[in-house]
């Protein structure tokens, strides 16, 4: 939901696949030789796959919900969308690690992959139909659901086949999806705001083919199945995992970063309109479509330097740190400068943080899972920290700009980073 991008020069590894377990706890030189190569061209494959992703995540949320909402309740929108998104991030929050546990149990990704791929087409459709506030907040409630079970089960793709050693490069090339695709998802929303339901539809059908093309070309070895589970042991296995010391900082850590980036970035829109001052006769729409591919931008070198940096350094928590720090000062521009060139100057410095953030907190939490055999339901239960954020986030927002206005949220914004910076401090398997 949530949530960052990351590309097809050298991301193709060594010809040959297997499906391979990795333990968080072994060295990289036994990871290494215990290892077998991940197919080549999966690391395209999984950019294209989270590319698209978000598209539909920064579409929706940034242009077409708004909109929506803004259309059907003009006075009361602030409050409404911060509903809406509550509610929905809420289904994603639940939807996420439940169906990681379902993709672990299955021995099998591709096909949670295609399913929840094609089933965001019948979801975004049912979206750009309905006409009041409640059916929009049911609706997009589903496909939150929808598109979760898509995310649980990619994202599992990482610990599942790519050796320790090329984690920051894997998860540079799942980074690289967050700035292309909030590009391609806000420009076609901004291009389509006038008739949001064709925008939600080409989102959704996007998404339906980055799962066809993955699935086609990263076929996968069915892995041992695991037998079932009652709902009361999978909860208390959910929520075990955070007693682990290491795990829960970094949990920890994501999950107050993510809620200062959404808290901000939920009103990008209703920021232009209500706050900024923009050059005459721009569109809050247009505005977006600007911004983003600024961000993306950023995003997308930092990304790539923060990726392939800290594999060589073999350093993780340095690059984590500045990022967030980094963040909390990009959230401070606005409040200072509240024009368009403040909002440049924040959405290139704030692209850069993230992007460098997602690459490398990505690679740092695939090194403290506890156990690999449950990796896709251990990065549910961390994706929590992505979703989580955004059931409190929206609420937090709405009451914050409903009491006291935009430049309080920015400055909570940057505390938020601050804290998450802090946080990996504590963590100790990995530097």
């Amino acid at each position: 939901m949530k949530a960052a991008a990351n590309f097809l020069f050298t991301l193709s590894l060594t010809p040959g696949f297997t499906v391979a377990k990795f333990d968080a706890n072994l060295s990289v030189d036994e990871t290494s030789s215990t290892a077998s190569s991940p197919t080549r061209g999966l690391l395209p494959l999984l950019f294209v796959g989270n590319a698209a992703m978000y598209a539909l995540y920064s579409g929706v949320g940034g242009v077409l919900l708004p909109l929506q909402i803004e259309q059907i309740d003009p006075a009361n929108k602030v409050a409404n969308l911060g509903l809406v998104a509550g509610l929905a991030a809420a289904f994603a929050t639940v939807f996420n690690p439940v169906a990681g546990a379902l993709s672990d149990r299955s021995g099998r990704r591709n096909p949670w992959i295609l399913a929840g791929g094609i089933g965001a087409i019948a979801a975004m459709a049912l979206l750009g139909a309905v006409h009041t506030v409640l059916l929009v907040a049911i609706a997009w409630c589903v496909g939150q659901a929808v598109v979760n079970v898509y995310q649980a089960a990619i994202t599992s793709v990482v610990p599942d086949r790519v050796p320790l050693e090329r984690r920051g490069t894997a998860s540079a090339a799942v980074g690289l999806g967050v700035p292309l695709g909030s590009v391609i998802g806000v420009v076609l929303a901004s291009l389509v705001a006038d008739h949001y339901s064709a925008g939600y539809l080409a989102l959704g059908l996007l998404v339906a083919v980055a799962a066809v093309i993955f699935t086609a070309g990263a076929p996968e070895q069915r892995m041992a199945p695991k037998k079932a589970v009652p709902l009361r042991d999978q909860a208390a296995a959910f929520l075990s995992v955070l007693r682990e010391h290491d795990f829960r900082w970094a949990f920890i850590g994501r999950a107050l970063l993510v809620l200062g980036y959404f808290c901000v970035v939920g009103y990008q829109l209703y920021i232009l309109q209500d706050h900024i001052r923009l050059p005459e006769g721009m569109k809050p729409a247009t505005a977006v479509a600007i911004l983003t591919p600024i961000s993306a931008v950023g995003m997308t070198l930092s990304t790539i330097v923060g990726g392939v940096l800290s594999d060589r350094l073999d350093r993780r928590k340095p690059f984590v740190a500045i990022s967030s720090l980094l963040a909390a000062a990009a959230l401070l521009i606005p409040v200072f400068s509240p024009t368009w060139g403040g909002m440049l100057a924040f959405s290139a410095l704030n692209g850069v943080a993230f992007g460098c953030f997602m690459a490398v907190d990505t690679a740092l939490v695939t090194m403290v899972l506890p156990k690999a055999e449950d990796a896709a339901r251990d990065m549910g239960v961390l994706n929590i920290a992505s979703a989580g954020p955004q059931i409190l986030g929206p609420f937090v927002a709405s009451a914050v700009v409903s009491l006291a206005g935009y430049s309080p949220l920015f400055i909570l914004g940057g505390l938020l980073s601050v804290l998450g910076a802090l946080a990996v401090a504590p963590i100790r398997s990995v530097r």
